[in-house]
C-alpha cells in the first residue's frame, strides 16, 4: 500500500525530537514568539530521557533504595528491608507512575506555549523541508530553521544477541520478567555501573566486565576508587581489563560471556550496555549535506550549527557529555542562535555530572590527575559524611566531599562528592566556582546544622591546614 503525500503548513522553526534539548529549544523559539512545531516519532513526548533513559532509571534507583531498605541497614541492621520479595513488578510501578506525570508536564508546557507536536519519523526533504512519516501518510512542512534533537539509542553488537528476555540493553530492563539471582553487566560506563549498583542493592550478584583498566575514568580516581570498594563490599566481581568475544543462550535459560581470555562468565541474565548510537539512520542526513560519525554524531560549531547554515543539532546526538541538563542548555542556545539571539551560553567549565551509582558521585570542575598533569599547585581537603552529623543520622557512613583549591591564589578548582545526596550538594560548590570565591568562602560562611553542606566547611579546615603545616 503505497503512502499518501501532502504538504503541511510553514512553520519558523521545526524541532525533531522532543527530549530535553528538543524541549527546550522549541519552548525558547515559542517564547521568541516563533511559530514552532515538533516532531516526535513516539506516541507521547519526553523522548528517550523521559521514556527509556533518565528518568526511569533514577526512578528505579530511588525504588530500589526504598524497597531494599538500604540506606538504614547501618541503623536497622543488614536484615532491613522494606519489602522481603521485591519483584520487578514492584519497581516498575514507581517507573510507570512517574514517567506518566513527567509526560503529562511536558505536555502541558507544550501546549502552553502554543507547540505544534507533529507525531511520526522525520527526515529531510532539503534545507528548509521536513517530511514527517506516520501510519496516516506522508507530509511534508517548511521551516526558516530546523534544530535536530534526535538523542541516542543503546549501541549493539553482532557478538551480543539481544533477545529482550535473559539478554537485554538499558531500555528493556523493566522487560526483564523475574529479579535475577545472578546478572552479567557489559560495560563499566555511567548506565552500566548505575545498574550494578541497583541490581547489587537488590541482593543480586552481578559481574561487571569492562576492557578498561578502571572504571568511568573521566571521574577522580580516588572518587572511584571508594565506588569499586564499595562495589566489591555488595559482592560484584570485577572483571577489568576483559572484553566480551561473544554471548550464549544456554538451554536451562542462563546466560554465559565467553571472553577473549578464554574466561567464561554465567548469569541468569546480560545487561549489554556498551555505548550509544546517534538517532540519525532515518533523517536522511544527506539530503542536506551533512555526514554523522560512525557513532551516530553530527558535528557542530560553537553555536550548535551544522554544515547546512539553517540546521542546527543539539543534545546527546552531537556527543559529549550527553547530560540532561547540558542538552536543555544546547537547545535553549541553538534556538536563539536561529533567530539571531546573541543569549550567553553558559561556561562548560561549571558543568556539573551527577552519576546515579549507589553512592551517588557528583563532580565538577578538574580531577587531581588533570591538575598534576597541568602542573598546577593545589592542595585538597577532604570531609567524611562519617564526621557529620548529618550524615549519622541519615545513616550514611561511607560519604565524602573532596574539595580541590589552588595553593597560591585559593580558587576552587574542583568539587568531588561521593555519597547520598551528592548531586544536589554539589550546587554550593559550582555556584562559589562560578562566582570566583576561594576556599575562605567556607570556612567564613555559617551553614545550617545539621546539614551536609557542613561538608564544605569541614573540607576547607582540612585543606587550609594541610597549607598550613608546609
Amino acid at each position: 500500500m503505497a503512502i499518501s503525500t501532502k504538504s503541511g503548513s510553514a512553520y519558523d522553526l521545526i524541532v525533531i525530537g522532543s527530549g530535553p534539548s528538543g524541549q527546550r529549544a522549541a519552548i525558547y523559539g515559542a517564547k521568541l514568539g516563533k511559530r514552532v512545531a515538533l516532531v516526535e516519532s513516539r506516541e507521547v513526548v519526553g523522548g528517550a530521557c523521559i521514556n527509556t533513559g533518565t528518568i526511569p532509571s533514577k526512578t528505579m534507583r530511588e525504588a530500589v533504595l526504598h524497597l531494599s531498605g538500604y540506606n538504614y541497614k547501618s541503623i536497622y541492621g543488614m536484615n532491613y528491608r522494606v519489602k522481603e520479595r521485591i519483584t520487578m513488578a514492584d519497581l516498575a510501578f514507581r517507573v510507570q507512575h512517574v514517567i506518566k506525570t513527567e509526560i503529562d508536564v511536558t505536555e502541558a508546557q507544550l501546549s502552553r506555549n502554543n507547540i505544534e507536536v507533529l507525531t511520526g519519523v522525520a527526515s529531510f526533504e532539503d534545507s528548509s523541508h521536513v517530511r514527517v512519516t506516520n501510519s496516516r501518510g506522508s507530509t511534508v512542512y517548511e521551516a526558516e530553521s530546523i534544530i535536530i534533537g534526535t538523542g541516542t539509542k543503546p549501541a549493539s553488537s553482532p557478538k551480543v544477541p539481544i533477545n529482550g528476555s535473559t539478554i537485554i540493553n538499558s531500555d528493556l530492563i523493566l522487560e526483564l520478567k523475574n529479579l535475577p539471582s545472578t546478572m552479567i553487566v557489559v560495560g563499566g560506563g555511567v548506565i552500566g555501573v548505575e545498574y550494578t549498583c541497583m541490581f547489587a542493592a537488590l541482593g543480586v550478584r552481578v559481574t561487571l566486565i569492562e576492557r578498561r583498566p578502571r572504571l568511568l575514568e573521566f571521574a577522580d580516581q580516588e572518587i572511584i576508587e571508594a565506588l569499586s570498594y564499595h562495589l566489591r563490599d555488595s559482592r560484584v566481581t570485577m572483571r577489568l581489563n576483559e572484553e566480551v568475544e561473544s554471548v550464549t543462550e544456554n538451554e536451562d535459560g542462563t546466560v554465559t560471556a565467553n571472553l577473549e581470555s578464554r574466561k567464561k562468565v554465567q548469569g541468569g541474565a546480560l545487561l549489554y550496555a556498551v555505548g550509544r548510537q546517534g538517532n540519525v539512520d532515518e533523517l536522511n542526513l544527506s539530503a542536506i549535506g551533512v555526514e554523522a560519525d560512525n557513532r551516530g554524531r553530527i558535528p557542530v560549531d560553537k553555536d550548535f550549527r551544522t554544515k547546512c547554515p539553517s540546521v542546527y543539532a543539539v543534545g546527546d546526538v552531537i556527543g559529549f557529555p550527553s547530560l540532561a541538563s547540558v542538552s536543555m542548555e544546547q537547545g535553549r542556545i541553538a534556538a536563539a542562535r536561529a533567530f539571531g539571539d546573541d543569549t550567553i551560553l553558559s561556561n562548560p567549565s561549571f558543568y556539573p555530572y551527577g552519576i546515579w551509582t549507589i553512592p551517588e558521585i557528583s563532580f565538577l570542575g578538574k580531577t587531581e590527575e588533570q591538575l598534576t598533569e597541568e602542573d598546577v599547585p593545589y592542595e585538597v581537603g577532604v570531609a567524611y559524611y562519617r564526621e557529620i552529623a548529618r550524615g549519622q543520622i541519615r545513616g550514611d557512613t561511607t560519604g565524602r566531599l573532596k574539595l580541590i583549591f589552588h595553593r597560591e591564589n585559593r580558587s576552587i578548582l574542583g568539587v568531588h562528592i561521593i555519597g547520598e545526596g551528592a548531586s544536589e550538594l554539589l550546587h554550593i560548590g559550582q555556584a562559589v566556582m562560578a562566582l570566583g570565591g576561594t576556599v575562605d568562602y567556607f570556612v567564613e560562611t555559617v551553614f545550617n546544622y545539621p546539614t551536609l553542606a557542613e561538608c564544605y566547611k569541614v573540607a576547607a579546615f582540612n585543606g587550609l591546614n594541610r597549607l598550613r603545616r608546609d
